[in-house]
């Protein structure tokens, strides 16, 4: 029998660990007695990074006024907001009602019992609007925790007037794009295919999902961690090569040099998520109707199309809060109304994680930003069903990927390669798990 992330987590514990995290079955996420029902007033406090949350922040508490909701801004990704909420969770005080965690993440929390169970809530009613794989993401043991918001199916901006000036095609396998990667360079030094940013791992893990790797799983009571799967290495050698030939760049992502080199030209592909064209459209915009957005190429022209996700986060509902009901009713609402979900599409933060979230949005129409394609149904709507459902994370994901950043950047200053990050992390994230007193192992 296939046991859960959750389930794991629960027997992986030493038994005095788990019984101070208070993991057992019966207890795991359980509303307490002070709970306050639907129909009682009440305040709640929302902790969120996501762009235009705001404004459906302020749909909700004009529809809601019995319920409400205030918003407290946090900074993107880890930087600081999860170590404040967990710390805030164990002290038993601050901790906000609801909160912003994206996937990677929620193993954490789950780990210290720190999310309430949103079943009895109104998920069980609502699992069946949301896309599989991504309902996966939140779900452990069976228990819904989060509810799914928002991801980043791949695919690759390129600068299409770049291309056809070359008589190149969107390549559709890597080895085209390596070879496009070649003439570029050679037609233009100062062009670049892209950049591989040594302190971006999400980014390198979505490329690794993409090539098939699965880094991390159960295999009855036990973690396995796979990092160094032969599907790893081949995507980390590939990049490497193309580091070596210096047809690509390795400066940071989302910095100043990197927004100066997509408005110049410099760069002129980026394999990316959906959302990565808010990124362009508002840090390149003089080079509106020049890109355009293929599918991610493939390692094979053989078997089925295979993209991959980077990015993508849920709504939770915090242990402790003396609102679970209503604040279940929020994050429900959040992530399943279809204003809600314009205002957030409007805002730039992903793609929902309801079916058929396309459909009736603005996110369904073509874009003058890559030259009038409809980009989300033309590539991202079939990259989102192409996701591998299998991929799961763990624990310490965050500590996986500060190894393979520290790694990476070692690479690019000489020391060692991209394949030595990658078999380093490996050894790494198995004694950050044995050191949180779980069973692992190596392998899948």
């Amino acid at each position: 029998m296939k046991i859960s992330r959750r389930q794991a987590v629960v027997g992986l514990a030493a038994a005095a660990t788990a019984a101070a995290l208070g993991l057992s079955a019966c207890s795991a996420g359980a509303p307490s007695p002070a709970v306050s029902s639907q129909n009682q007033k009440a305040d709640i406090t929302f902790w969120s990074w996501v762009p235009g949350v705001d404004k459906a922040v302020e749909l909700w508490n004009q529809q809601n006024p019995d319920i409400h909701v205030t918003l407290d801004t946090t900074p993107a990704g880890s930087n600081g907001t999860y170590a404040k909420m967990l710390a805030a969770l164990k002290a038993g005080t601050g901790a906000p009602d609801v909160a912003q965690v994206e996937y990677q993440e929620l193993p954490q929390f789950v780990l210290e019992n720190g999310l309430v169970d949103l079943g009895p809530l109104g998920m069980d009613q609502q699992k069946d609007q949301f896309v599989d794989w991504q309902l996966a993401q939140s779900t452990f043991g069976g228990h819904v925790y989060a509810v799914p918001q928002a991801s980043g199916p791949m695919g690759l901006y390129y600068r299409k007037d770049i291309f056809d000036s070359l008589g190149l095609s969107a390549p559709k396998t890597w080895d085209e794009y390596a070879a496009a990667a070649k003439k570029i360079h050679q037609a233009d030094p100062t062009k670049l295919i892209n950049t591989f940013p040594p302190g971006n791992s999400a980014w390198f893990a979505s490329l690794a999902w993409q090539a098939g790797a699965k880094w991390f799983g159960l295999d009855g009571d036990t973690w396995t961690v796979n990092i160094d799967s032969a599907e790893t290495l081949k995507v980390a050698q590939y990049w490497d090569d193309l580091r070596k030939q210096g047809l690509i760049s390795t400066e940071p992502d989302f910095a100043n040099g990197w927004y100066s080199d997509l408005q110049k030209g410099n760069i002129v592909a980026w394999p990316s998520a959906q959302w990565g064209g808010s990124i362009l459209t508002g840090n390149a915009p003089a080079t509106s109707g020049k890109w355009q957005v293929a599918p991610m190429p493939q390692w094979s022209t053989s078997g089925s199309f295979s993209s991959a996700n980077w990015g993508g986060s849920s709504t939770a509902v915090l242990k402790g809060t003396k609102n679970a009901a209503a604040a279940a009713k929020f994050a429900i609402w959040l992530n399943t109304n279809k204003d809600s979900i314009n205002l957030l599409i409007k805002g730039g933060y992903g793609w929902p994680a309801v079916k058929n979230g396309l459909d009736g949005t603005t996110l369904d129409q073509p874009d003058p930003f890559v030259g009038g394609q409809n980009a989300n149904r033309d590539v991202f709507k079939a990259s989102d069903e192409a996701v591998n459902n299998s991929w799961g994370w763990i624990p310490t994901t965050a500590d996986t990927y500060t190894h393979l950043n520290d790694g990476f950047a070692a690479a690019v200053a000489g020391n060692g390669t991209f394949v030595d990050a990658v078999k380093n992390a490996q050894k790494e994230t198995i004694a950050d798990l044995q050191a949180k007193g779980l069973k692992v192992r190596a392998g899948q």
